[in-house]
This record gives C-alpha cells, structure tokens and sequence, in this order.
C-alpha cells in the first residue's frame, strides 16, 4: 500500500508543480479517496494471493521464522513443499506491482524536471525542487529497501541482512516520513536548530 500510496504522492506533485491552475479541479477529495481506496484494495488484494497459495503448502517440524515477523519469504525456508509457484509469484506478481507505481513515479518526475527547467527564475525551481524533495527522500528510502528484500534470488538471502532491510522500510522509513516531510517547516527547523545548539553547548 505504501507503494501505490508514494505513486499517488508523485502524481499530487506533478499536478502541483505541471498544472498549478488546475490543482484543486483535478485532485478533488473524492479522487483523493478513491486512489487510497484503490491503493488499500490492491494491497489486501496480494496479501490474499501469496495467502492462498501459502495454504497449499506443507511445513515442516520446525516452526520458527528467523524474522521478526511472518513475512512471505522467511515462511517459504520452513516448507517441505515445492516453493516454485510461490517464489516465481513473489518475483512476478510482486514486481508487478513494485515496478507499475515505480515507473509511474519516475515518468512524474521526468515531467516534473522538464516544467521546472522551463522556469524562467532560480528562485521559482528551486521552491518547485523543494517541494518534490521530501517525497523523493522517501521514495529512495522505500525502494532502495524493498528491492533489496524482495527481488535478490533466494539462495543469496540471510536472516540478518533481510531483517535489517526490512526494519528499515517497515519501521525506520515510516517513522522518519514525519520529520522529512516536516523539513521545509519553520517551525521544526528552528526547533531542529535549538537542539543541535544546546548539544554542542553541553560538549563545549
């Protein structure tokens, strides 16, 4: 869902910054809901998918995932079953919903480039730029993490490294979309500001 929904961000700005007169008539609230909506649908939508087949499997003696929680790949390693259909749909079925909302944020974003280079003044680019900033953040943080737990083969899979992708994009990028989304507000940055400077205050 945070794929599609970070896909939906990349077309918010590419009409803010594309079509700035048409804003409010084309992203009106009933498209906002329905394009979450979809997101949600089509989520729950794979997750009943990998489920399904996953029922269709047999496991062995052991029991315990070296995960942190029942994520699809950790559980495949406990099955006595053939695994090929499920690891052929997490690389098809998976990657095709990875890579759709990816090119489409990568297409908004060609376009983005384009208007904004079009800009007669620095200052104007550079007030669209920041505003693209923070979701672009995200997206790297998103993608680069994912990727790395689900599209590697298989047999090049720890338990370590998975683990630690994973905590990044379900626990640390979340966590951090608040402050960088936050970044371009006043407030935050002079509150960001007074720590560092009682920090290095208290080692001085």
């Amino acid at each position: 869902m945070d794929n599609f929904l970070l896909a939906v961000m990349a077309y918010d700005r590419f009409v803010a910054v594309c079509h700035p007169l048409h804003y409010t008539t084309k992203m009106t609230p009933q498209l906002c809901a329905l394009l979450v909506v979809g997101s949600w649908v089509v989520a729950n939508l794979n997750v009943l998918l990998h489920t399904l087949l996953m029922a269709r499997l047999s496991f062995c003696a052991d029991n315990r995932i070296p995960h942190f929680f029942c994520d699809v790949t950790p559980l495949l390693k406990l099955s006595c079953s053939d695994t090929h259909l499920n690891e052929m749909m997490i690389l098809f079925e998976g990657g095709l919903i990875m890579i759709t909302p990816f090119v489409f944020v990568l297409v908004s974003y060609i376009c983005i480039t384009s208007a904004v280079l079009s800009v007669p003044s620095t200052k104007g680019k550079w007030k669209a730029f920041s505003t693209c900033g923070s979701h672009l953040a995200v997206v790297s943080l998103f993608y680069g993490t994912i990727i790395a737990v689900y599209f590697n083969p298989s047999s090049t899979h720890s338990a370590e490294n998975d683990t630690a992708a994973t905590v990044l994009y379900t626990v640390v990028t979340p966590m951090l979309n608040p402050f960088i989304y936050s970044l371009r507000n006043k407030d935050l940055k002079g509150a960001l500001r007074k720590v560092i400077g009682r920090k290095r205050i208290s080692t001085q």
